[in-house]
């Protein structure tokens, strides 16, 4: 089974589109306004601040797989992104109204487990409405709008902080959270196929098939390869643009902050259009290696630059590259896991391990190049990232097969709320 016989209706497409919006500020939760609001706002001490921080990213870390599982077993997809959504409202609005450290603290946990669950849920209901056929295009478009809503939320956050106090940031986010919640009963319920929304088939009489065991999935060569370079992509992305702050920091004081804002957006605009070529490229026949080669190649081509360019403009054009790398990576990292699940009904579990991976090589990045950078200097922390980055893209080359399938869009078929439209927004 590769898809619906018919097209999903606009609604649940313009549903799809809303939440992608909306939920890119949501998932991310308040992030770095968090230390900044209890630093300025509250006056806490840097460790006290390091333990909230990190209390998002390890809860969610530990939740990953099991959001898959979750995501994979439940026929409630939709009722699982209103809950995230509502977890991140209250939890933002816990930290506003009662910043005590215990408070901020379950708070961040609340937080951490939502975001564990919502990017393979959305991406679940994105395959059980689209079909895996047009999969690449909707997760294209999708990646499209949360990048959209990333620089929406940015930019009003910037604002609301600067006019009324960082508190209101906290309480944009709850708005963008109690949206997600209503935008999400747009979708129809009776358009998500859940069998294929897991990564799973159909037997020929209509019953669906069980679910790959656990372990048997684990096992697959391709799936530890592909995650193996997950690692390595990000152990060699992660640290760089912390480093060039830090490294703005020392050389040119003052303009630190304005520079790292104008980074953030220039790679956000960036993924936007990115985004779109990718789910263009795959729709024209490109497969997934060669996509993701580019963005590989691009990782050790900005770790030289940081070497040879310090001043605050040369550094935001650099990071243009990253919205190159990351645009590329937020789309085919999923179409990739949907290809080495198929049939298997283990999809969201494959993408709560991609996130896993992601988050220890992460982790690996900024904790050894931040010592490199100690003992050795800047220069020396970049060349480290790209040479790490170099090894993942040779493994990736030389281990990693083309995953994408010769499957032929299946046919246009109008329904009574206009598939022909519904298709183009797909």
């Amino acid at each position: 089974m590769a898809g619906h016989a018919t097209a999903p209706s606009v609604r649940t497409l313009l549903g799809l589109d809303g939440l992608n919006f909306l939920m890119a500020d949501v998932r991310d939760g308040v992030g770095p306004f968090l230390a900044v609001y209890l630093k300025a706002g509250q006056h806490w001490q840097s460790g006290p601040i390091g333990l909230a921080m990190a209390t998002s990213g390890v809860v969610a870390a530990l939740c990953q797989v099991p959001a898959g599982l979750l995501v994979d077993a439940t026929r409630f997809k939709r009722g699982l992104v209103a809950l995230s959504g509502l977890l991140v409202a209250l939890g933002c609005l816990s930290i506003a109204l009662v910043p005590s450290m215990w408070m901020v603290i379950a708070a961040q946990a609340t937080l951490g487990a939502a975001s564990a669950i919502i990017p393979p849920a959305l991406a679940a209901l994105s395959l059980g409405v689209v079909g895996r056929v047009l999969l690449p295009a909707r997760i294209s478009r999708n990646e499209c709008f949360n990048h959209a809503g990333n620089l929406t939320a940015a930019a009003l956050a910037g604002l609301l902080g600067q006019l009324l106090g960082l508190r209101w940031i906290f309480y944009l986010v709850c708005v963008f959270a109690l949206g997600s919640a209503l935008v999400v009963r747009l979708i129809d319920p009776r358009e998500i196929d859940h069998e294929l929304a897991r990564g799973g088939e159909r037997h020929a009489q209509g019953g669906a098939a069980v679910a790959l065991p656990i372990a048997e999935l684990l096992r697959r060569r391709d799936l530890q390869i592909f995650i193996l370079c997950v690692v390595m992509f990000h152990a060699g992305n992660a640290a760089m643009l912390p480093l060039a702050g830090q490294m703005l920091a020392q050389t040119h004081p003052g303009t630190d902050a304005a520079a790292l804002s104008a980074c953030i957006i220039a790679a956000q605009l960036t993924m936007v259009g990115v985004a779109w070529c990718v789910g263009r490229a795959m729709r024209d026949g490109i497969g997934r290696k060669p996509i993701f080669l580019i963005a590989f190649a691009v990782l050790p081509v900005r770790g030289v630059l940081f070497t040879l360019i310090s001043n605050p403009f040369g550094i935001v054009g650099i990071q243009v590259l990253d919205g190159v790398a990351a645009g590329i990576f937020g789309v085919i990292s999923v179409i990739i896991a949907s290809d080495l699940t198929r049939g298997t009904g283990r999809f969201n579990l494959a993408q709560g391990l991609t996130a896993l991976a992601t988050g220890i090589g992460a982790g690996l990045s900024n904790i050894g190049a931040g010592y490199v950078v100690q003992g050795f200097g800047y220069p020396v922390g970049f060349l480290t990232l790209t040479g790490i980055a170099l090894i993942g893209l040779v493994l990736f080359v030389v281990c990693m097969p083309e995953t994408g399938t010769p499957d032929k869009p299946r046919p246009e078929a109008p329904n009574a709320t206009g598939g022909s439209s519904a298709k183009v927004m797909i």
